[in-house]
C-alpha cells in the first residue's frame, strides 16, 4: 500500500488543488503532444512491420538455401521403414 501525504489531518489531492496538467498546459500545446503522441505510435507499428517482414524474407532464403540432406533431417516421416 502507497502511504498518502498528509497536511492538517487531510489527505491532499490534486484535483483538489484546482489545476491539473491538461489545465496548465495550453490548448496548442496539449494538441501537439496528442499529435507527437500518435505519430511516434504509427512510426513504431511501422519499424514492427518492417522487422516481421524482414524476419520472414530472412527465412524464406534459409529454407531456399536448404540442402536435401537438411531437409530430410527435419522431415517428420520415418524414411527408414521406405529403404
Amino acid at each position: 500500500m502507497a502511504k498518502q501525504k498528509r497536511t492538517g489531518g487531510q489527505v491532499s489531492k490534486p484535483s483538489e488543488e484546482g489545476a491539473t496538467l491538461k489545465d496548465l498546459l495550453g490548448k496548442g500545446t496539449l494538441d501537439k503532444l496528442k499529435d507527437m503522441s500518435r505519430t511516434m505510435r504509427e512510426e513504431e507499428e511501422k519499424k514492427r512491420a518492417a522487422a516481421v517482414e524482414q524476419q520472414r524474407a530472412e527465412q524464406k532464403a534459409r529454407e531456399k538455401n536448404k540442402s536435401f540432406s537438411e531437409l530430410l533431417d527435419e522431415s517428420k516421416l520415418d524414411w527408414k521403414k521406405f529403404k
